[in-house]
């Protein structure tokens, strides 16, 4: 199923948030993505009802198994682009907005093909 890059990158926020913290809330992807409060409800509500998470009484997200499959993907993604641009001379600031650009249009072959390459010439 095809999602929307916003969906993608709250989905990889939520799984980076759980990262560092126990309980995630939608303040907390406020905090992180700098967007307004209203943005984010709409958003969580989106992701919700298209089963990507679910929230407890107390605002609590919790990634559903279709949810963190994407994030992970978008994250291993992203960290794998960052790093490799980094390794190539790239400044990392720079290195980290391409790379949030590149993961998501990136087809799963190009990127696995990518990685066949770093990991051949790291030999």
């Amino acid at each position: 199923m095809k999602i929307h890059e916003s969906a993608e990158n709250y989905l990889e926020t939520i799984l980076m948030l759980q990262q560092r913290k126990a309980a995630v809330r939608s303040i907390d992807v406020v905090n992180e993505l700098g967007f307004s409060k209203p943005s984010i409800s709409v958003a969580m509500k989106n992701l919700r009802s298209n089963g990507f998470i679910s929230m407890d009484p107390d605002g609590h997200i919790t990634l559903t198994r279709s949810g963190r499959e994407i994030a992970e993907k978008m994250y291993e993604r992203h960290t794998f682009l960052s790093n490799w641009l980094a390794d190539l001379g790239v400044a990392p600031d720079i290195a980290a907005e391409d790379a949030c650009r590149m993961e998501h249009v990136i087809s799963a072959e190009s990127f696995a093909a990518i990685k066949r390459h770093v990991k051949d010439s790291a030999v």
